[in-house]
């Protein structure tokens, strides 16, 4: 058995490029970023904060409702699959991009009410819900 789960809160930083197809899919891309704070050891060495970017795709009905409510500097959670691909570049050298495939989205960032849920079908309720606010700023690392 394996499991290939992705959970992540963090801060949109660009606002999503979105791609509509023929026969009604879309695609929606976006760089996500997640920062562990710094702190200070006893010694009074300082850890800076360390920020790491992650690539999200999000496709067919939650494509279309990044491209409508998603923008730079939104906080998301979203829960994906981690996949990766390569390419060749410009000058024929194979790349390889680790993207995160989103099958559950949540929007963190007030909009005059609570935070929305998406996720492309019904949840059951006995699953456990997404987190509502962001513990991770509260631990040391």
């Amino acid at each position: 058995m394996s499991v290939n789960k992705v959970i992540l809160i963090g801060n949109v930083g660009q606002d999503p490029k979105v791609t509509y197809f023929d026969g009604g899919a879309c695609v929606a891309q976006l760089r996500l970023a997640t920062t562990e704070r710094g702190y200070t050891l006893q010694n009074g060495t300082q850890v800076p904060d360390r920020t790491e970017w992650h690539n999200l795709v999000f496709r067919n009905r939650l494509g279309e409702i990044v491209d409508k409510f998603v923008h730079k500097g939104d906080k998301l959670y979203v829960e994906g699959r981690i996949r990766t691909r390569s390419y060749d570049d410009q000058n024929g050298a194979q790349r390889f991009i680790t993207e995160i495939f989103v099958d559950n989205m949540e929007m963190l960032t007030p909009k005059g009410g609570d935070a929305q849920t998406v996720a492309p079908t019904p949840q059951p309720a006995a699953q456990p819900q997404p987190i509502q606010s962001n513990p991770a700023e509260d631990l040391p690392f």
